[in-house]
């Protein structure tokens, strides 16, 4: 019945009371865990998963299983790593450099970016460690940007009559927007409380992006259109 009436606002206020009283129950909880044991891990959250297959699936899949998971982690980490190396050494340090260098320097300039983004990616997991919930943590986080890289994407492959200056602008607007939101309409509120869902985020950015950059070709860009056709 909370659930069904949410917009009432005696129940809404009600079902924040019973997600508050929980938040309690559970802190006290992890306190007198502590308390019995300072090395017990009291963040469950990010845990439930892994506990389900150590304590109820056979023992011959648990191996199996946790080899899987985490085979495939490496295998996107390592392919997330390449990319960003890849382009950060091709598109950005290669292309300001004003003189020609051998293919051996750029090789040995790849090798230092794979090693600084993943500093990057090790100080980013150090930090993620700190919140309560670190699944919904990379979920906020993703829904941050996805949404205006998949607009992108959709202008690129669908829409031809838009230019990559108009996509630009547009992609850079639609992101600042999108933080904006992002704190005024969730971050600033309590767990709970929040003005907007943040998967939200991904519907809203690939949105804006699609329809900014119809609307700066159209008018800002047109000129610019007509010169290369």
């Amino acid at each position: 019945q909370l659930n069904q009436d949410y917009d009432n606002p005696i129940l809404r206020k009600e079902l924040v009371a019973i997600s508050t009283k929980e938040k309690d129950l559970r802190d006290h909880a992890k306190e007198i865990i502590l308390k019995a044991d300072n090395d017990s891990e009291t963040n469950d959250k990010d845990y439930v998963f892994f506990h389900f297959i150590l304590h109820y699936l056979p023992k011959g899949l648990i191996g199996l299983l946790l080899a899987v998971i985490i085979s495939a982690a490496m295998s996107s980490t390592a392919s997330g790593l390449n990319a960003l190396a890849s382009t950060t050494a091709i598109d950005i340090y290669k292309r300001n450099l004003k003189e020609q260098k051998t293919e051996k320097h750029y090789l040995n300039a790849t090798k230092f970016f794979t090693f600084f983004w993943g500093i990057v990616a090790i100080l980013f997991a150090c930090v993620g460690t700190l919140f309560e919930n670190l699944i919904q943590l990379v979920n906020i986080i993703g829904s941050i940007f996805y949404g205006t890289v998949l607009g992108i994407f959709l202008v690129g492959f669908y829409i031809k009559f838009i230019k990559a200056k108009a996509i630009f602008y547009s992609a850079f607007i639609t992101q600042v927007t999108i933080l904006i939101i992002y704190y005024f309409a969730i971050f600033i509120y309590p767990s709970g409380e929040e003005k907007l869902g943040y998967l939200w985020l991904n519907f809203i950015g690939a949105l804006m992006t699609i329809v900014l950059s119809a609307l700066l070709q159209a008018t800002i860009f047109k000129s610019e259109e007509k010169l290369t056709t």
